[in-house]
């Protein structure tokens, strides 16, 4: 069995993708204030900056950094998982459970990617990942990303990325 190591760094920037244990759920949309809710509390109690985000209904992705003399984001991802799914269950969505007891919204670990020095080229991928999924045709159609707010800081245009089909752009994706 291959040990995963991950690259602890403190004051260091991280791209994630973290998936709910049931593909086919909605739970992340459906419930999004739930969801920044416990990014919120995270927040409030270990610090850290959202660079880019998108919430997707399945899974999310998301660009943090670290305040400097912190390597910690398994903790903050603990608390995000917890506060999230435990907002769920007292709301009276169903959630499943294991065998031993613990819920099983999520999927148990998460995908990490420390970033060197390519952090624009993920932020693309951040805010491309809904039109990738074929959710929606335009980049701006989607509620749930920091798209927007980059938009309103004047750092993307509101046409970035244009429509489906008319993108001459290479976001990383895998073509079919």
């Amino acid at each position: 069995m291959v040990r995963y190591r991950r690259n602890f760094i403190p004051g260091g920037s991280f791209f994630f993708t973290v998936t709910l244990a049931d593909r086919t759920s909605h739970a992340l949309v459906d419930n999004v204030t739930a969801l920044r809710t416990a990014f919120r509390i995270a927040r409030q109690e270990r610090p850290f900056t959202i660079d880019a985000i998108v919430i997707l209904p399945d899974h999310l992705h998301t660009i943090w950094t670290l305040p400097s003399g912190d390597s910690d984001f398994s903790g903050r991802w603990r608390r995000i998982k917890a506060f999230f799914t435990h907002r769920l269950v007292a709301a009276g969505v169903p959630v499943k459970r294991q065998r031993n007891g613990e819920y099983a919204l999520w999927q148990r670990r998460f995908w990490e990617h420390t970033i060197r020095n390519e952090i624009d080229l993920h932020v693309d991928y951040v805010h491309f990942n809904p039109v990738r999924h074929r959710l929606v045709s335009r980049v701006s159609e989607w509620p749930y990303s920091s798209f927007h707010a980059y938009v309103r800081r004047g750092l993307l245009p509101a046409d970035w990325a244009g429509v489906v089909g008319e993108s001459t752009e290479d976001f990383g994706e895998r073509k079919e």
